[in-house]
């Protein structure tokens, strides 16, 4: 028997604009300077049509993930396989914010350290911003119903 997955579209959306936001405060006014210092950005002039494209591809990528982690999120709840002894909500967006995180971008990010050079530091914002966007995301899905 599969589970049952309502999706909420419009939680799906407020979820890409919340990461957009949390992406534009990250890599701004909180870790901008020095995720740019360690992505050998410091000194470049800044290239509109490249950010826009940069944008586009990031929203998109917040909205494949959180399609996904709506799936993800419902099989972790009990009443999704017709079971009893549904928790909290919010536990259920937690789970799947952090097993995501775990076992899908941290081993892509340590990656990135142990191929492309990239620094621990550059590992530590990314990672950083990943698990509070993933969680963020899987909050606003668990806690408004489909």
């Amino acid at each position: 028997m599969l589970p049952v997955i309502p999706l909420n579209y419009l939680a799906i959306l407020v979820g890409v604009l919340v990461n957009v936001v949390i992406g534009f405060l990250w890599f701004g006014p909180i870790f901008g300077k020095v995720w740019a210092k360690e992505m050998g950005y410091e000194n470049m002039e800044p290239d509109t049509k490249a950010m826009m494209r940069s944008m586009g591809l990031m929203i998109i990528g917040s909205f494949l993930t959180a399609y996904v982690l709506a799936h993800s999120l419902f099989v972790w709840k009990p009443s999704s396989w017709n079971l009893p002894g549904d928790g909290p909500a919010w536990m259920y967006g937690a789970y799947a914010a952090f097993y995501t995180w775990l076992g899908f971008y941290l081993p892509q990010l340590l990656g990135s350290v142990a191929w492309e050079s990239r620094s621990w530091r550059l590992f530590f914002i990314n990672a950083g911003y990943t698990l509070v966007s993933l969680a963020s995301i899987g909050l606003i899905l668990a806690v408004w119903p489909a």
